[in-house]
């Protein structure tokens, strides 16, 4: 869906990525044009270093174009969609400097500006990796929608940079504003955070698992991966197997170990996610393996994939939508090779079944309990 956000510096044509005719989300929303009305209704100065974090599809970026921002990303669609909306602001990429949560932060920060992401844990490593930048003259604004902002939220600011405090919430938005201070005792970064799986869980029973900030259920194994470990399918020979929406890699890892002549692809749209993948893999195997930060399979070739395991994601942000688990579904019956299958995890009530059955033209449930079902789609046929 594209849409047009005004802002005291113009109105701009934004979509999110990948632009979908059908996607009736917008790629903005209040939390966005509440600070930029702030910033420029309260004459902040916009020089020097200005470092936008946590930009949701480009909005921010975009329209402060001009102030030749650093944004710093988890999101590979994120990162793309702000290069398609400055590309339609006319504006040239190279006025902005597009980081990702794995690079190493600007070295001075004048201005910086935080999308509230939903992970507490992000949130948490971004500010310990940017303080170092941080000056006492450093504006630093938060901005994100009230169901966002949590006591929590304020504390980490507080504990990490100094003293916060929030505005009047306008159009279910809040703005977040601290005041650095020099020489702030802090605790050291956690992440990224490593524990040790449990005994009954396979392969990788008792391996370690390493989790950077922001990856899902980084500080325990999760229930549906638990589950899946459980049932995976068996690997013979030099098999290509796929992880898609790797996670923290354990999935692939499994994999791996059980199986070492396959050579395992792990792929996510999170640069978080795939570096803790890589570091779980190097952990337990020494195996063939790549890592993929990408919109599902994009760049892997038609016909290539013996196995794809998937558990998609059923959020974008704060919404609940099943397009991500639609394009993961059609990204792997496009990868595998005739005779190739799909393997998906998932919550019993979203009923993939049905899409898988639309695609494939056949799907079998392996094993399922109260909350989740394991299910397998094999490709017939050479066609896309």
């Amino acid at each position: 869906m594209n849409d047009r956000m005004t802002t005291p510096w113009g109105e701009h044509e934004l979509a999110r990525f990948p632009e979908d005719p059908r996607d009736r989300l917008r790629a903005w929303d209040a939390a966005d044009t509440y600070l930029l009305r702030h910033l420029a209704e309260s004459g902040t100065p916009l020089t020097g270093s200005v470092v936008i974090v946590g930009d949701r599809w480009g909005a921010l970026t975009t329209a402060l174009s001009e102030r030749r921002p650093t944004q710093i990303t988890d999101s590979h669609l994120a990162r793309e969609a702000t290069r398609s909306n400055l590309a339609r602001a006319g504006a040239e990429e190279s006025a902005v400097r597009l980081l990702t949560t794995q690079d190493p932060p600007p070295g001075r920060i004048d201005v910086l500006l935080v999308r509230v992401p939903k992970s507490l844990a992000l949130l948490e490593d971004q500010l310990h990796r940017l303080a170092p930048g941080v000056h006492e003259g450093t504006v630093v604004i938060g901005t994100g929608m009230v169901k966002e902002i949590h006591t929590s939220t304020l504390h980490l600011f507080e504990r990490i940079l100094g003293p916060t405090r929030t505005s009047l919430a306008e159009k279910k938005a809040r703005l977040i504003f601290c005041t650095p201070l020099q020489g702030i005792a802090r605790r050291a970064n956690p992440w990224p955070y490593s524990y040790l799986l449990p005994d009954d869980v396979g392969p990788v029973s008792g391996r370690t698992v390493v989790n950077h900030a922001g990856v899902f259920c980084a500080d325990r194994l999760d229930i549906g991966t638990r589950f899946f470990l459980g049932h995976l399918p068996s690997s013979r020979g030099p098999e290509r197997v796929v992880d898609l929406g790797c996670g923290n890699g354990v999935v692939g890892t499994s994999m791996a170990l059980a199986n070492p002549e396959a050579e395992v692809l792990f792929a996510d749209e999170s640069f978080q996610a795939v570096a803790s993948a890589e570091a779980t893999y190097r952990a337990n195997a020494d195996g063939k393996a790549e890592f993929l930060v990408a919109d599902g399979l994009e760049g892997v070739p038609s016909g290539s994939v013996d196995l794809v395991l998937n558990n998609p994601p059923f959020h974008s942000h704060q919404a609940m939508t099943d397009t991500t688990a639609w394009r993961m579904f059609s990204d792997a019956r496009r990868a595998l090779r005739p005779g190739g299958e799909l393997w998906v995890i998932g919550n019993r009530h979203l009923g993939y079944h049905l899409k898988l059955r639309r695609l494939f033209g056949n799907s079998e449930l392996v094993a399922g309990d109260a909350k989740f079902v394991i299910l397998r789609a094999v490709k017939k046929d050479a066609g896309r």
